[in-house]
This record gives structure tokens, sequence and C-alpha cells, in this order.
């Protein structure tokens, strides 16, 4: 069964609840059914076997935890004799024996249905006579994982939650990323340690402080497993919604991860991982969400810790907490001489150059820049996300650049590696397909520039499109035809990005048109600034300060000077226009006679109609 029709099936126990439930309250009794008849599924073949384990260690007085966790091979356990089909076979004590049956979940799954409420839930439907309908249904549901695996499991999870922050208003963006997107982050993170990730038994952590139903880890997981199925790779996570948490930690349970390393809790003001370090690390954090309800708690440790804490550089404007989950990461980098770390994070586009020089964005980017960390920004199709049509950004950052990386930025544009979805999706109206991610993992490993070549014909029509990389030669046009190439992939050293702001100043005047000097201190016999005449400049970092002045300045206003305590050094990436492409306008000529044209048939209409 593959995830949709699952999903489907599974949303058909919405019939049951309609009238006795809000339609915004469907997902608190199906989510946790789902999640109870998955791990009932998991444990069946073992179930005997844990059952004998635990009535001889409770005869023998030892603590039957760590035995029972061995006999059901997958570190987790339920020493209850009842499973789902059992509970509705005794329809008058469904409740009760329901209760009983949770709470013989080893202490990991306990956790798990305490975050759903679920003991409210069963109390809910008994009483709306409802129990004993929805846990048949679930109980005929077969999500054992020879007929369901990991990976369609994990989507048909991201399908319900979809569909009930639908009916809630809620934005389903904030629990889950698409999975191409997810994909394509994976490929750029682990496309350049190929040969160190495919050697026998290899190691690796991942971490994502914005873990959702853990899909970022899942595919990461997958991927490297598909790589090197010798490999191991330990999984990290944190996140904030109950009901997202509990699904994260249900799959890592399944999976054999340590739950115990998937912590609920607010990141940005309660690191569930203090002091830990990771390999890897992944994040789409919420987009232009304020952090209101931190603040006091971020700003005493950029106060208090500065570069010692997690967020020394700098901080963003309270209106939009993603660049602090930027930050975040860069604090959980392994240090360069202990094999350093990289992380993909999804941003929108005001952190590429929102905020002036001086400004908590602005520092952010100088530091990312200045120490050498930004490898790559990938600019994304819109409509690519289910929450938002905006444009979004790949950010890859690392700490362990290859030498070729050195002191450059790579900026890739893949706004045109899309098609349309059959079917619409809240917001997202395109995907990537997987010939689209190869492409651009292409032009991040190649770490070269390129254009996309659009072979036009006569008309003006696109007939195809081809990827010339450097040193290539571009298509040719048929007769009358052309070629129109746009940049996809350009490499900038980091100092293109970096500018400094120069207040020049010009001066104050009395009525007579005099100069009005200084006559105290440090302003004695120098000209005062008129501040209604006062404007900045940026110039760019590659470019002296002076020489920029006297061409740019000096030859339109002879008297002004620079205010050197007021520069300011600043960063920004104007993405967009780094590929932009300039389309001359259509001859004049041309332009008349089409007119012309339109004129002298609307004439001919007219008169028709007047005859």
């Amino acid at each position: 069964m593959n995830h949709q029709a699952l999903s489907s099936f599974i949303w058909s126990v919405a019939d049951l609840l309609r009238g006795d439930y809000k339609q915004s309250d469907y997902g608190k009794v199906i989510l946790p059914f789902t999640v109870l008849r998955r791990l009932d599924c998991v444990l069946e073949p073992t179930k005997a076997k844990v059952l004998a384990e635990f009535a001889a260690k409770k005869k023998a007085g030892l603590n039957p935890d760590p035995f029972l966790r061995r006999a059901s091979g997958v570190n987790f356990y339920n020493a209850s004799e009842l499973d789902l089909p059992k509970l509705v076979g005794d329809q008058d004590h469904i409740s009760q024996n329901l209760h009983a049956y949770v709470q013989a979940f080893s202490p990991e799954v306990r956790d798990i249905f305490e975050r759903f409420s679920f003991s409210t839930q069963i109390d809910k439907l008994t009483k709306s006579g409802l129990l004993y309908l929805v846990a048949e249904k679930f109980a005929g549901t077969d999500l054992h994982p020879e007929a369901v695996d990991n990976h369609e499991m994990g989507l048909a999870f991201e399908e319900l939650i979809r569909k009930f922050a639908e009916l809630s208003n809620e934005t389903a963006g904030e629990h889950f990323t698409p999975r191409e997107v997810i994909r394509l982050m994976v490929n750029l993170l682990f496309v350049e340690d190929d040969d160190v990730l495919t050697k026998p038994g290899v190691v690796r952590t991942i971490y994502d402080p914005t873990a959702g139903t853990g899909g970022m880890l899942s595919v990461a997981g997958e991927h490297l497993a598909a790589l090197n199925p010798q490999a191991r790779l330990t999984m990290y996570g944190q996140e904030l919604n109950d009901e997202s948490y509990a699904i994260c930690k249900a799959d890592m349970l399944i999976k054999g991860q340590d739950v115990a390393n998937i912590v609920a809790g607010n990141t940005l003001s309660d690191d569930g991982h203090p002091h830990a370090k990771f390999d890897y690390m992944l994040s789409n954090p919420p987009f232009g969400v304020e952090w209101k309800k931190v603040e006091k708690d971020i700003r005493q440790e950029h106060e208090s810790q500065g570069f010692n804490g997690r967020f020394g550089p700098g901080l963003p404007r309270v209106s939009d907490g993603s660049l602090l989950f930027l930050l975040h990461l860069l604090s959980k980098m392994r240090p360069a001489q202990d094999g350093g770390s990289r992380f993909g994070i999804v941003l929108n586009g005001s952190p590429l150059f929102a905020g002036s020089a001086g400004s908590g964005e602005s520092e952010i980017r100088r530091y990312l820049l200045e120490n050498d960390l930004v490898e790559a920004i990938i600019g994304l199709p819109t409509d690519m996300f289910y929450n938002t049509g905006i444009s979004t950004y790949i950010w890859i950052v690392s700490n362990r650049k290859p030498v070729q990386r050195k002191g450059k930025v790579q900026l890739i544009d893949a706004s045109s590696f899309w098609q349309k979805m059959r079917k619409g999706l809240g917001s997202k109206r395109k995907e990537m397909s997987e010939e689209h991610i190869a492409q651009v993992t292409k032009l991040f490993g190649s770490f070269i520039e390129a254009q996309l070549a659009a072979v036009l014909n006569v008309e003006g029509k696109e007939i195809t499109t081809q990827l010339v990389m450097e040193g290539d030669k571009p298509p040719i046009a048929p007769d009358g035809g052309k070629v129109k190439l746009s940049p996809l992939s350009r490499i900038f050293q980091n100092e293109s990005f970096g500018y400094r702001t120069i207040t020049v100043e010009q001066p104050l005047r009395d009525e007579n048109g005099d100069i009005v000097f200084g006559t105290k201190g440090k302003t004695k016999g120098k000209p005062q600034p008129d501040s209604e005449l006062r404007d900045t400049e940026n110039v760019p970092l590659s470019e002296d300060t002076n020489a920029y002045f006297q061409r740019e300045v000096l030859p339109h206003v002879a008297d002004a000077w620079i205010d050197l305590e007021k520069t300011r050094t600043g960063y920004e990436i104007p993405f967009n226009r780094h590929f932009y492409v300039f389309e001359a306008p259509r001859p004049l000529a041309e332009i008349d006679a089409d007119l012309a044209q339109a004129t002298a048939r609307i004439k001919q209409l007219i008169d028709r109609l007047v005859t």
C-alpha cells in the first residue's frame, strides 16, 4: 500500500468522528491511533517471546526492562498480553483495557502517547460511544513493516498532518518539508564526502533542531544506507510541537535509533543538546516567525556569553527568527581540527540582504563570510512549500571547505528546475524531479560556473534547453532561431559581498551662505555638518574608499567630506542581481510596424460595422 492510499484509508476514520469532534480535532484521535497500530504491528512477531521473558524475569525478581528490549529486537516493548485486535474482542472493557495496554509499553513509548494526550482522547471517545468503532477500524489496518515500509509510513504521516493542518488553518510547513527538497539538501550535504562515507563501518552524526516529524533525518539515513549499508548515521533532533515530536520519536524508535537523542522543547530558549557537536546538520526553520516569546532568554545569552554562547555574531530583528537557527547550527559545528561539520538550512530571501551595515543581520552575514563558512546558496523554485509560495534558498555552510572552495561562495539559480504537480497541495504547485535534483547536485559538486542554454525557433518559442558547463560549447540554433544563455552557477570571492557604508557630510551655511565653523572642543575651526544634506554611500570592499569618493562624490559636491567615525562595514548577498540577464527592447521601427498593422486591422473591422 502506498502512502496516499494508506493516508486515504486512515482518513476514512474521520467519518466516524464527524459530529462528535470538530474537524480541527480529528488529528488528536487519528494520529495517536496510527502510531499505536504501527507499534502494535512492529512488536507482533516477538510478542510471545517478550511475554515469556517478562513472566520468567518477574518470577526471578529481576528488573525485566533490559531483557524485554533484547527479546523484542527493536529496543522497546509492550508487556501486556493484549494487542489492538484482542482489545476489540472485548467490547465491554475496551476503555480500561486500552488504558492498561498503553501503560504496558516501555517508558519512551508511554511518553509518545502522553505527548498526544491520548488518555484524554480515550475517555472522550468512550463518552461519545466511538472508542470501539475507531479501535476496530485501526485493528483491521495492516501496518506491518513488510506491508508498509518506514519510508511510506513517514510519507503517510506527513500527508495526514497536512490534511489536519488545512482543517485547523495551521501551516503545514511548520511540521515538515517536501521530500524532494530534503533529498536535494542531503545530496548537497554528502556529495563532497562520498569517499569517506563509503568506507566500511563509518559512523557519523546528524542533527535537526527543527525536526518536525523526522523527515530530514529519515531521508539522510536512507541516503547513507543506499550509499553504504555498513555505515551508521546516529540521529539527533529537537521539536517544539508535541504531536510532531511524538511522531518523530516513534519513527526513530522503529528505526532503531536512540530516542533519548530526540528532545522536546524550544530549541532557541532551551537547547536540548547543550555542548554537543555534530558531523552534519539539516534544518527548515519557520519563515518570518517572530521570536518575541523567547526574546528575553536570547538577548540574555547574547549579552552575557557573547561568542561563548550561540548568538555572538549578532541578533536579527524580532520579526524573523530564522537566522537565530542558523547561529544555533554554527554553535553545533565540530571544530575543524576534529573533522569539522557541514550543514544545510532552508531560509527565505530576507537573510540574504535584510539589514543595513552594522545591523544584526549584516553582522551575521559578515561573520559567516569573513570566517569563510558559506560554501553555496541555492535558489529554489517558487511554490515549492505547502505553506508559502515565496522564494526560498538552501544555504550550505561548512568549516571544512575543500581547497578549491576556500575563500569563495557558489551561487546556483535552480528556480527554473521544476515540473508542475498533477494536483497542488496547499501553496505547493511545483516539484523537483530526480533529474532536477541530479543537475543541481552536479553543479554544486563540480564547483564550476555554468549557464542554461535555451534554443529558440524563428517565432521565439523555446524548443529545448541544455546545461552548458564552463568550457562547453553552447548548442547551435536552427536557421532563423537563436540561443538564449542564462547564468545558472556563479562563483564569487567572499569579499565580493562586502561593502563600507560611508557618511558624506556637507557644510552648514548661515543665512548669508557662509560656512559655519565649530567654536569649541574637537570641532573648533572645522566646518559644521548640515544634517539635512547628510547622505550615505555604499563602497565595495574591493574598492579604495578615497578613490571612490573622489570619482563619485567630489565632482558633484566639491566641499563634501567623509565622516570617518561613522563608517560601517556591511555584507549582503544580492542573489537575483547576479542572475539578471538584460534583454534589449525591440527596435522602435519593429514596434511601429506592429502598431500600424494592428491599427489597420481595427480600421477594417470598424469599416465593416459601418457598411
